[in-house]
């Protein structure tokens, strides 16, 4: 059984940093593993924030572009989202998501929700202005 759980949300005011971490069991986080962040506001489609194919392609949608970076411990089994310059925006519930299988993106391609096999339960970001 796959499970992926989020950590390292919080309250913090713009311009400030977070790091959410993903820890996985049941699947290998490792250089071939294709994986992403998402976010999600009330009312909205969850979005991809940045995905990793199983090249280590990495994708970022353009209002993160610069500010997040994606990254993976393979020892630790762990996948983390370093945010900064973080704004109101930015405020969402964030959720990892894997997939079963190898995946290979063009450079610049998000990959949609819809297309994610895990989830994690989310981790709540909020940004004070």
């Amino acid at each position: 059984q796959v499970q992926l759980v989020e950590s390292g949300g919080g309250s913090v005011q713009s311009g400030g940093s977070l790091r959410l971490s993903c820890a996985a069991s049941g699947y290998t986080v490792s250089t071939a593993s294709c994986m992403g962040w998402l976010r999600q506001v009330p009312g909205k489609e969850r979005a991809v924030v940045a995905h990793r194919d199983s090249r280590g392609i990495t994708n970022y949608a353009n209002s993160v572009k610069g500010r997040f970076t994606i990254s993976q411990d393979n020892a630790k089994n762990t996948m983390y989202l370093q945010m900064n310059s973080l704004a109101p925006e930015d405020t969402a519930m964030y959720y990892c998501a894997a997939v079963r299988a190898r995946c290979a993106s063009a450079r610049g391609y998000l990959r949609p929700a819809v297309r994610y096999d895990y989830w994690g339960q989310g981790a709540q970001v909020t940004v004070s202005s």
